[in-house]
């Protein structure tokens, strides 16, 4: 790795580190960086997805003050991302990754248009207030499952597809929905780093240029998310969405 590529790599981690706290979708920043310095798409992938862990790590500590109160609910879900996140590596390092690539950036303008038009979709399946306990339990569970899947898989937007899944099933300020989605990125981040260390060709010195980059850049959005006020935040989260999107659809067709 020469020193282009090592500067390369640090400012992309850095500005990865930040929009995955402030809304997801830094993998886009790291992924075509890790690329561009020559690594294989597969080997760029799965050591992309080790190097934003600790971003996302650092994004739980920025945003903690935001999860005051929500303790039974993150041990209530974070196993089924756990399971999830597994599932989702092992279609990663067992099947095509064609097809997946096809469906993504329908998923992640779907997720972004589903924040768009949230207040719309409540109005059709109710608001999370009429929600009873055991339905909401079910549907959180749900959404956090597929949601790892996908994360275990290749990871970009999960947290704007978190985002807009979890804001129509928790009435909750958009902040501290935020908080829960970097818990829960965090936890298939950390499924990811074992799986992939264990079974996975992983470039080390890059992930471990990277990695320390995510976590200053990560903590800094993290707290900078914190004094956005709703609309703002959900106005960053859909454009990222609607960004990362259109550039996973122009790549799976390209």
């Amino acid at each position: 790795m020469d020193l282009g590529h090592l500067f390369l790599l640090v400012a992309a981690g850095l500005a990865a580190g930040a929009i995955n706290a402030l809304a997801g979708g830094g993998s886009l920043i790291t992924f075509p960086a890790l690329i561009a310095t020559g690594l294989p798409s597969v080997e760029a992938n799965v050591t992309n997805s080790v190097s934003v862990f600790p971003g996302y790590v650092s994004s739980v500590f920025g945003s903690r003050a935001d999860l005051s109160g929500q303790r039974s609910r993150v041990l209530a879900i974070v196993p089924a991302a756990v399971v999830g996140s597994v599932a989702g590596c092992a279609l990663l390092l067992l099947t095509p990754a064609r097809a997946f690539e096809v469906v993504v950036p329908f998923l992640v303008l779907g997720a972004a248009a589903t924040l768009f038009f949230q207040d719309r979709l409540r109005g059709l399946v109710g608001h999370p207030r009429a929600l009873s306990p055991r339905r909401r339990f079910i549907t959180l569970q749900i959404v956090v499952f597929v949601g790892a899947i996908y994360g275990g898989y290749f990871g970009a937007a999960l947290g704007v597809m978190y985002v807009a899944a979890l804001a129509l099933v928790l009435d909750e300020p958009l902040n501290r929905i935020n908080a829960l989605k970097n818990v829960l990125s965090a936890a298939v981040g950390g499924v990811t780093l074992l799986v992939f260390a264990i079974f996975a060709d992983v470039d080390w010195p890059a992930a471990l240029t990277l990695a320390p980059a995510t976590i200053v850049g990560g903590y800094a959005g993290a707290r900078a998310a914190r004094r956005l006020p709703s609309q703002v935040l959900k106005a960053l989260i859909v454009t990222f969405g609607t960004v990362i999107g259109l550039v996973l659809l122009y790549r799976a067709f390209a």
